[in-house]
């Protein structure tokens, strides 16, 4: 917890001060009572009234002064909040190993349909874009808050040769940097970024993932990766039959690792929609310090009220 106005805890010492003031008094009177010698003639004149009661409306009171006293410092909680500058940009990978079914149905149709639950997690103000890749990569569709449009894209993705991460990874920074500079005033920073790429991996076209993952650190944009499949996925391709396409984690592990991304596997569809949860989180939202003064001061008052209400009913005094 944190505090606007840490300086008024200093009022936590007149609490102090009141509650050792209460203990001496209290000491006092038993002095004081002790050294009366009639108990009797004690008794009649001042009737021995309910300690306990006593105590317990001081009790309430010191609760209360004390909870005031936070709360007039103005205590803070973490709480999360959505990022209204923020660009994520979306690559799928769309090469033939991508009809794999080892992940049901399919990998691409897994990959799509976790794609679009991703779009839904972030928030609506968040701009999100889409690149596909195989042999090459190319953008679908450019940062934007138009959550529909993303979706019918991802639809469409059609399947095609090869796979070019590296240039999965540099077609997303060109569209983040291309945004940033139409998006942004000259005076203003650019707002924060972060691509996601979907891929089985095996990198076998383009610029290497390790280029890319350095071009990402320049830029300072972590690519977080999630590796498609298992590594018993094969395909049926036409005169050669079942061929092995197995899921190359360590490549996709190493982009995310080194640009301070997070890398995921998911081995069903089940699996996906809880990475894309977690990424989904991660981006989408911010830590920061919201005041609850109002209830420290609120639940102070409470008791105080309690207190008097106590004073009054057994004591007809206040105090």
């Amino acid at each position: 917890m944190h505090f606007l106005s840490p300086i008024w805890l200093l009022l936590l010492l007149a609490v102090l001060a009141a509650l050792v003031a209460y203990v001496i008094v209290q000491l006092r009177r038993k002095t004081y009572t002790a050294r009366f010698s009639n108990v009797a003639l004690l008794a009649t004149v001042a009737p021995r009234r309910p300690g306990w009661r006593r105590h317990a409306t001081f009790a309430l009171l010191l609760v209360g002064l004390t909870v005031l006293s936070v709360g007039v410092a103005q205590p803070t909680a973490a709480v999360r909040v959505a990022r209204d500058r923020a660009t994520v940009m979306l690559a799928l990978d769309v090469s033939l190993s991508m009809q794999a079914q080892d992940v049901l149905p399919d990998r691409i149709d897994a990959a799509k349909a976790a794609a679009k639950t991703f779009v839904d997690l972030l928030p609506p103000r968040i701009n999100l874009g889409l690149v596909k890749f195989g042999g090459a990569a190319s953008v679908v569709v450019p940062p934007t808050t138009d959550r529909e449009e993303l979706k019918v894209a991802i639809d469409g993705l059609q399947l095609q040769d090869s796979t070019a991460i590296g240039e999965a990874v540099f077609t997303c920074l060109d569209a983040i940097s291309l945004f940033s500079k139409t998006a942004t005033t000259g005076t203003e920073a650019p707002a924060p970024a972060r691509i996601v790429l979907l891929s089985d991996g095996a990198n076998n076209k383009g610029r290497s993932p390790a280029a890319a993952a350095q071009a990402a650190n320049d830029a300072k944009t972590p690519v977080s990766t999630i590796a498609f499949g298992t590594p018993d996925g094969t395909v049926n391709v036409p005169g050669s039959g079942e061929v092995p396409v197995p899921a190359d984690r360590a490549t996709l592990q190493t982009l995310a690792e080194s640009t301070g991304g997070s890398f995921h596997t998911a081995e069903s569809a089940a699996e996906l929609k809880s990475v894309y949860q977690n990424i989904g989180s991660q981006i989408g939202y911010t830590t920061t310090h919201k005041d609850i003064s109002w209830r420290f001061l609120m639940i102070g008052l409470l008791f105080t009220l309690a207190a008097a209400g106590a004073g009054l009913f057994w004591g007809g005094r206040l105090v």
